[in-house]
């Protein structure tokens, strides 16, 4: 049996198709249903069945499936390690993100930790902060970096930090003229937020039912960072994010923030958690503690900033 036959039959897992498969791998379908046959042949099992929409996974392909990924991501680890002893400080690392404060210190993070290892390739994967645990407990990441985080036993936190969520608007905006913003207030116009995948629309509409209130129906329902803050400059919507997410557009006095009064605040984690049964890579180990470094000193920078 052979690695690349393995590598073939992890991105048919991933993509589904072997057309798709193919084209991601710039091989032709032949080679990978070539492939496929092999390892067929090697455990004397089908591992696959085609249908309209694509392969679906047999029992004996789920098995396959669930190993093949270890055993690629181990060997990877063991090649990386290879090369840190000789000296070449090279490889590939893997980092799950969500949470809109991310947006203004993973940016820097990552740039200033190319400048220290130019030789690691860096693929970031942007999703909710249960598929991005999720992710780091099947060894599909390396590492996530999130808010709202569900506590997991399989989960080895190497850091957090306090996040306060608060209302945030144009300087034009009613809103704008209060100290401290309570429910009441902010019920009264529209707001833009995530769907309830994300935790913070959770936690605003528990907020209101702890209150009595039934949670009212967001104006604009989008988890894109950027159009909640063009609605926002556009006195369109009121939004609710960290204050070091639009730190450079309350520099620059497009956007204001206020809090939420004291019984209404909605705080969170900032986390970095990786896998504790995965011995992570050389790569990964030099990325979390950079990171772990990092975060703190930007996320006072950006503050000073924003006071």
């Amino acid at each position: 049996m052979q690695l690349k036959a393995i590598t073939y039959f992890n991105e048919l897992v991933r993509s589904r198709s072997i057309r798709q498969a193919a084209e991601a791998l710039g091989v032709s379908p032949t080679a990978i249903s070539r492939q496929l046959e092999n390892l067929e042949h090697y455990f004397g099992a089908t591992l696959v069945t085609r249908g309209a929409r694509g392969i679906i996974l047999t029992a004996a392909g789920e098995a396959l499936a669930t190993r093949s990924k270890s055993m690629m991501r181990d060997l990877e680890s063991a090649r990386q390690v290879i090369d840190d002893l000789r000296g070449l400080k090279r490889g590939k690392v893997s980092i799950h993100f969500n949470g809109a404060a991310i947006n203004a210190i993973l940016a820097p993070a990552l740039a200033e930790f190319y400048k220290l290892y130019p030789a690691v390739s860096i693929e970031v994967t942007v999703s909710s902060a249960q598929e991005a645990i999720n992710a780091v407990i099947s060894g599909s990441t390396d590492m996530a970096v999130t808010m709202f985080s569900p506590p997991d036993q399989l989960v080895d936190v190497r850091f957090k930090l306090h996040v306060y969520h608060e209302v945030v608007m144009s300087p034009d905006h009613p809103l704008a003229q209060l100290k401290e913003i309570s429910l009441d207030a902010i019920r009264t116009y529209p707001i833009a937020m995530p769907d309830c995948s994300f935790g913070i629309r959770r936690a605003f509409d528990q907020h209101q039912r702890n209150e009595g209130l039934e949670p009212i129906e967001a104006a604009f329902t989008t988890s894109s960072l950027e159009l909640q803050k063009e609605l926002a400059r556009h006195q369109a919507a009121v939004i609710i994010l960290p204050a070091m997410s639009v730190a450079r557009e309350i520099k620059s006095k497009e956007l204001v923030v206020r809090p939420f009064v004291e019984q209404c605040e909605i705080a969170t984690d900032l986390q970095l958690g990786r896998a504790r049964t995965t011995a992570p890579s050389f790569a990964a180990v030099k990325l979390a503690d950079f990171l772990e470094d990092f975060f703190p000193t930007q996320t006072l920078s950006i503050q000073e900033c924003i006071d």
